[in-house]
């Protein structure tokens, strides 16, 4: 079970950094925009920050499934949702594709965001869907 403990805190230190990564990399989308694209000079730092958080996420978090022998309470397949759709709206805000308006990416960061933090409440709250 100790292990476990330190599972979960590199587990919350890496949602934390997803956070940290979130809101300054939401910069590139709203000072020094090219046309319908983010800032490209702090393009490189954030996505490894980025995709190094995510990483780090999910595989302390299968990790900890594993430990747990994949007994989870109900809410935990919300947060799976929630975690995809936040995936999915980062991907389609720093996609590099010169359609996507720069509208609707910010609209994709924010939709990221608002499923950050529902998933933050979902662990906080721990609610009983039956």
């Amino acid at each position: 079970m100790e292990n476990l403990g330190m599972l979960n805190t590199i587990h919350v230190a890496a949602a934390a950094l997803l956070l940290l990564v979130l809101f300054v990399r939401a910069m590139t989308l709203f000072k020094g925009t090219q046309n319908n694209s983010p800032n490209p000079k702090a393009w490189t730092v954030f996505v490894a920050l980025q995709h190094s958080a995510l990483t780090l996420i999910v595989v302390t978090g299968v990790i900890a499934l594993f430990l747990k022998d994949f007994q989870v309470e109900t809410w935990f397949y919300a947060k799976i949702i929630l975690f995809l759709v936040m995936l999915s709206s980062l991907i389609k805000a720093y996609k590099k594709d010169d359609s996507i308006l720069l509208i609707q990416r910010r609209v994709g960061w924010g939709l990221a965001l608002v499923a950050f933090f529902a998933i933050l409440g979902l662990v906080m709250l721990k609610p009983s869907f039956g």
